[in-house]
């Protein structure tokens, strides 16, 4: 059934149905230590074996519900590793590992397409340092480049990945960015069937050498709904999904090529597929929001940050195995470790609260930028992500006006153009867009890039001019 034939948003009380009896008393969620909630504030130390553990329903493994997603890496700059050509800050890793591990994180999710390539290696060196069964890794087949669709190509990059993060097994594997490309369904054939690679894989599995084989989805609902039709043939052990409270019900009406979190959780959820969820911030747009809806959340919640709310949302659902989180610098860590340790479930006001906020949000036009760089490289050196965020994050302080009449026109018009130069040299900014599309094939949200670009270097023009 295709998201579009889906046509009933859920309510309130569908929402707790699907969510059971989410919460410390719900089967597969346990807690270690104190259960008596999380007394750790915002800016207090975070007491360790607090973490939530979700079981997999095949194995009886505990999974720590905060996973760490090794894709914004820190750079020796203090950047993530995904910007710039600045190297991975190695020791600064090891220490977020270390730290992660003693406050009960034992899922670590890379790719061989991390980090300009260096995050698999990273992760390895990290983790190779703890005993084995501390940890469970995860990393995936991306090979997204038609050089590497052959059989040849994409079983060297499974062993490649083996080597570099140094083990004899991968605990979870995935078919990465099911869905996604101009032809999503071809592109599916190409990489996974006619090669032989997914028979392959599954070889693997039944081997040992991947305890659980899976998928990422990104892009055609089609693709999706085909895996899962299949799934008594390939078995899958779990499914990667994009899953917050803006795509919840929104991602369709986002772009009409995205589907909704709700069906795609629900569809797992009746096949008893476990899911792990990636963006529960989309790229960090949930925690850089407008400054109103700031408000609204301090408001509610003084000592909670607005990211940690995205996290309860994400967690509260009973068969979300792990809530993946590319942190980049040691308090993202601490702040999701205490989002997490406990988990202090939604409650239906929570919930209720979170749908008026998404309905605010929609109110504004911002680009569904998710900052993912699978846009990147551009071949004309444009940096597509940082133009989008740019004007997301001007759009959301009220900094884009429509007319010189606008009675913040001056103010606004200052912080779009002065900032524009400070966060994109003027050689990679979108004046610079020939509208080849090289782009737009690889984003996961469906995004109109060369659109978009134009459309921002026009509004640029205007500012410039003054007109």
């Amino acid at each position: 059934m295709e998201n579009g034939k889906n046509k009933d948003k859920i309510s309130r009380r569908d929402f707790f149905k699907l969510m059971g009896a989410a919460g410390m008393t719900s089967a597969g969620l346990t807690a270690c230590g104190n259960k008596g909630g999380n007394t750790a504030t915002a800016s207090g130390d975070i007491p360790a074996g607090q973490m939530t553990y979700r079981t997999n329903p095949s194995t009886g493994d505990k999974v720590s519900l905060l996973g760490f997603g090794m894709m914004r890496l820190p750079s020796v700059g203090g950047r993530s590793a995904r910007e710039g050509n600045e190297a991975i800050d190695q020791e600064m890793v090891n220490r977020m590992v270390d730290y992660a591990l003693e406050h009960g994180v034992n899922y670590f999710d890379t790719s061989p397409a991390y980090c300009r390539g260096g995050s698999e290696s990273a992760t390895g060196i990290a983790l190779s340092r703890h005993p084995r069964e501390k940890f469970f890794v995860a990393t995936k087949l991306s090979n997204f480049a038609p050089s590497t669709w052959t059989r040849e190509g994409s079983i060297g990059m499974y062993r490649n990945s083996m080597k570099a993060l140094q083990v004899d097994y991968i605990d979870y594997y995935l078919l990465h960015g099911i869905g996604m490309g101009a032809k999503p369904m071809e592109e599916f054939e190409s990489r996974y069937i006619e090669n032989g690679v997914l028979d392959f894989l599954l070889e693997e599995r039944a081997a040992g050498r991947i305890r659980y084989l899976g998928f990422s989805y990104h892009g055609d609902i089609r693709v999706f709904d085909r895996l899962l039709a299949e799934h008594d043939k390939y078995k899958w052990d779990f499914v990667q999904i994009q899953l917050n409270y803006l795509d919840w019900k929104y991602a369709k009406q986002i772009n009409p090529r995205n589907t909704d979190a709700e069906y795609l959780y629900g569809e797992l959820a009746k096949r008893g597929i476990p899911a792990v969820i990636m963006e529960p911030l989309l790229g960090g747009r949930l925690s850089n929001v407008a400054n109103d809806v700031v408000a609204m959340f301090k408001q509610r919640e003084p000592e909670a940050s607005v990211a940690s709310w995205a996290f309860r949302f994400a967690g509260s659902f009973p068969d979300v195995l792990t809530v993946l989180s590319g942190m980049t610098r040691m308090e993202h860590l601490q702040d999701n470790l205490r989002t997490y340790g406990p988990l202090k479930p939604l409650t239906e006001e929570d919930f209720g609260f979170l749908q008026s906020i998404a309905d605010r949000m929609m109110q504004r036009d911002t680009i569904p930028c998710n900052d993912c760089k699978y846009c990147m490289p551009c071949p004309y050196g444009i940096d597509i992500p940082a133009i989008l965020l740019h004007y997301n994050k001007c759009l959301n302080e009220d900094n884009i006006v429509e007319s010189t009449q606008d009675e913040n026109y001056r103010r606004a018009r200052r912080a779009y153009l002065v900032g524009y130069d400070r966060s994109v040299p003027k050689l990679r900014q979108a004046s610079h867009c020939i509208g080849c599309n090289q782009c737009s094939p690889h984003c996961p949200q469906r995004i109109d890039i060369p659109a978009e670009l134009h459309r921002i270097d026009a509004y640029v023009e205007r500012l410039k001019q003054d007109v």
